[in-house]
């Protein structure tokens, strides 16, 4: 690595929905945080590494910042929030609207409070006419000084380079923090549960995913007759409500087996291995203003202190 190496953290905000999981997977090259078409899929701060000759960035995707509904929404907001201040440069990601909603003012709140760096990136580009760009760009320049401002598709790609480069010059010169093989802090267990989260989200009706979580009760490694490598995982999704079982599992384990189905192949990617996946359904009432089952299924309220 080079003598004037540069490395350092940043840190992808923005209201929920907005692209900032997708633009990660799409900056590492590698998918490790979920995405759906549901608000607040991210709930833990996860961090990945992105490395070259001239840099090692690693990137803090947060979840959504939004108004809190409970104990688990204000922990969401809380780790969103208190990383702006723990890194060396904000990306906040916006769409290409000239529409700033309460939810934008909120965050701009939050972003002139602090001396980070902030870039402004402009999402979704793909989305609308290059002409509608310039009055969005307008739009938020006068709202507040911006390190940089970079319109970029998280989905297609365009000029994410662009804006990796931009990040780049907001960094320190020093050693990198982790090995250049590092792709994520993520625990494979981690990973795996957050997968099969994924699947159910895009498989489950409107009123039941802002209520599940997944854990993993066991994850173990054999060799088979022919000295393959077999990952034996058993995961359980707990949702809120006995109504909200059935529809999990489905007519005669439908939906169950439609979720598992979805995650294997993209756990078997990630383990770089064959995969048998067993899936079952708790009910744990109200676990989202519980600090217990908070703590128990990996959102850990000291975290957002």
């Amino acid at each position: 690595m080079k003598e004037n190496f540069r490395s350092g953290f940043a840190t992808l905000i923005g209201r929920p929905n907005v692209g900032k999981s997708t633009l990660m997977n799409h900056l590492i090259g590698q998918k490790i945080a979920i995405t759906s078409n549901k608000p607040q899929t991210t709930r833990n701060r996860i961090q990945t590494v992105y490395t070259t000759q001239e840099a090692q960035i690693v990137f803090l995707d947060t979840p959504g910042i939004h108004k809190a509904k409970n104990k688990l929404g204000d922990y969401m907001v809380k780790v969103a929030q208190n990383t702006i201040n723990e890194v060396d440069v904000a990306l906040w990601l916006v769409e290409p609207t000239t529409f700033i909603g309460a939810g934008e003012r909120h965050i701009l709140e939050q972003l002139k409070k602090t001396k980070t760096p902030v870039i402004l990136v402009v999402n979704k580009v793909d989305t609308v006419k290059k002409e509608e760009l310039l009055p969005v760009i307008d739009c938020y320049r006068k709202e507040m000084d911006f390190a940089d401002i970079v319109p970029v598709s998280a989905l297609k790609g365009d000029n994410t380079q662009e804006l990796l480069e931009c990040v780049m010059k907001y960094l320190p010169y020093g050693p990198a923090f982790y090995d250049e093989d590092t792709v994520t802090d993520q625990p494979e267990r981690q990973i795996v549960a957050e997968l099969v989260r994924e699947k159910a989200l895009w498989s489950l009706e409107d009123e039941v995913p802002h209520g599940i979580a997944v854990t993993i009760e066991r994850m173990k490694y054999r060799k088979n007759a022919k000295r393959e490598r077999i990952a034996d995982i058993e995961a359980s999704i707990i949702c809120e409500k006995e109504s909200h079982k059935g529809i999990i599992i489905g007519k005669q384990g439908a939906m169950l087996k439609k979720i598992g189905s979805k995650a294997r192949p993209e756990i078997e990617d990630m383990l770089e291995c064959k995969v048998n996946l067993q899936l079952w359904v708790k009910v744990r009432k109200d676990w989202r203003d519980s600090d217990l089952y908070m703590k128990n299924f990996g959102y850990n309220p000291k975290d957002s202190e």
